[in-house]
C-alpha cells in the first residue's frame, strides 16, 4: 500500500479498528516462527578478563541484587512482552510462575487492550498470583497522546488499572516510535510525549524502556529530569521490532511499511552503547536487547548496569511450559555465576570492577 492508503472507521487510540488481542497473537507467532534478530551480536564484543586464580569459591557466588527497593536473587529482568489475547494468559503463567521460584522481576506486555477497551484482562492479572519479587505494569508512549482528535488516551486512571491489575511495584512507559512507523496501522504522533512521562512519573514511579532502538544519553537526561526513576535501553542487537512488524505488513500487503521495516531492521543504538552512556546518569539502569545467556548478563554488569532484561529465548520456554521456563531462567542464573567465579568477582559488586575489553562494532560507536 502506498501513501494514499484510507482507513475505514476504527475505535478511539486503535487507528485500523483491528482487533489488539490479533495484533498480538501474530508478533508472538512471528518472534517463535521467523528469524526477527539484529544482524550483529554487539554483547559479544564485551569481553570479561579472565581469572585464572579467582581466589573465591564457586558456592560463596552471589547474584542477588535490590532493584527499586526490591530484593532480587538475580540481577534479571523478564521484559514485557505480551498480553490481550487467550494464549497471553498461559505464557505469562508460566513467566510468572518461574520468576517467583527463581526470584527475578517481570513485566507485562503493553496493558492498552485491557485498560481501553477491556479485553482479555486475565492475560496479564495471571502474574498477580505469584509472588514476583517486582512486577512492572506497561503502557506504550504513544497511547498517552491523542494520536487523533476525540481519540480517548491513557490516563491516570488507566495507568492505576494497569498497575494494579497484576500488582505492579513499577509502570514502565515504552518507547516504540519505530515500531509504530513500519506497523501499517502504526500511530505516527510524538509530540507532547515527554510532559506527558513527566506528568505520569509525578504520581507514580516510572520507568522507560525502549522496544529494541535503544535510548541515547540526550533522551535520558531529558527523562531523568522529568522524574522518570529509571531506564530499560532495550538497545539494537535482539528481536527487531522492525522486522517483527515487516513481517505483518508483508501479509497485509502493506508494501511500503514492509520495505520500511527492511530499511530499518538494524536501525538504533546498540545495547552496550546505550549502557555506558546512561550508567552515568545515577538512575538504575536495565540492559536489555540481545541478552541471551547468562554471560551477556555479567557483561551488563561489568558495564555498570543494575540488571539485565530477556525476553525472547524466555519466550520460547514460556510457549512450552512452566518447567522450560524455570529451567531457562536457571540456566541464565547458572552461566551468571560461572561468569562471576571466573572474574573472582563474589558479589555484583565486584563483578562492577572487573576488567573488561570492549572491541568491534561496539568499540568503533564508543569512539566515534
Amino acid at each position: 500500500m502506498g501513501a494514499g492508503r484510507t482507513r475505514g472507521p476504527k475505535e478511539p487510540s486503535d487507528p485500523s479498528g483491528l482487533d489488539l488481542s490479533h495484533r498480538k497473537a501474530e508478533h508472538v507467532k512471528i518472534v517463535l516462527g521467523q528469524n526477527v534478530e539484529g544482524r550483529y551480536r554487539y554483547w559479544n564484543d564485551v569481553q570479561l578478563v579472565h581469572s585464572a586464580l579467582p581466589e573465591i569459591d564457586f558456592a560463596d557466588v552471589d547474584p542477588s541484587v535490590d532493584l527499586f527497593g526490591h530484593r532480587l536473587q538475580a540481577p534479571i529482568v523478564i521484559t514485557g512482552m505480551t498480553g490481550g489475547f487467550p494464549d497471553a494468559s498461559k505464557i505469562n503463567d508460566h513467566l510468572a510462575h518461574a520468576a517467583a521460584d527463581v526470584g527475578v522481576a517481570m513485566g507485562v506486555g503493553s496493558e492498552r487492550a485491557a485498560v481501553l477497551k477491556g479485553q482479555y484482562p486475565e492475560s496479564y492479572s495471571a502474574v498477580a498470583r505469584y509472588s514476583v519479587p517486582l512486577r512492572f505494569a506497561n503502557i506504550g508512549a504513544p497511547q498517552i497522546i491523542p494520536q487523533s482528535p476525540g481519540d480517548r488516551v491513557v490516563g491516570t486512571a488507566e495507568v492505576r488499572a494497569a498497575m494494579e491489575l497484576i500488582h505492579a511495584d513499577l509502570l514502565a512507559v515504552h518507547l516504540n516510535f519505530l515500531q509504530e512507523m513500519v506497523q501499517p496501522e502504526g500511530d505516527r504522533r510524538a509530540r507532547g510525549a515527554l510532559d506527558r512521562i513527566g506528568e505520569l512519573a509525578a504520581e507514580f514511579p516510572v520507568l522507560v524502556k525502549e522496544t529494541g532502538a535503544g535510548i541515547s544519553q540526550s533522551v535520558a537526561e531529558a527523562l531523568r529530569d522529568r522524574g522518570v526513576r529509571g531506564f530499560d535501553v532495550s538497545g539494537t542487537g535482539g528481536t527487531s521490532f522492525a522486522a517483527v512488524e515487516h513481517y505483518r505488513a508483508l501479509e497485509q500487503g502493506a508494501e511500503r511499511e514492509a520495505r520500511v521495516g527492511k530499511t530499518f531492521w538494524d536501525w538504533g543504538i546498540p545495547s552496550p552503547v546505550a549502557v555506558l552512556q546512561l550508567v552515568p546518569l545515577g538512575l538504575p539502569v536495565i540492559a536489555s536487547g540481545g541478552v541471551r545467556t547468562g554471560l551477556d548478563v555479567a557483561r551488563a554488569i561489568a558495564l555498570g548496569a543494575s540488571a539485565a532484561g530477556t525476553a525472547g529465548g524466555v519466550l520460547r520456554a514460556a510457549s512450552t511450559s512452566y518447567e522450560a521456563t524455570r529451567q531457562e531462567l536457571e540456566n541464565l542464573v547458572h552461566e551468571l555465576k560461572v561468569a562471576m567465579f571466573l572474574t573472582g568477582s563474589r558479589t555484583l559488586d565486584d563483578l562492577r570492577r572487573a576488567p573488561y575489553v570492549v572491541t568491534g562494532e561496539t568499540r568503533q560507536w564508543l569512539h566515534r
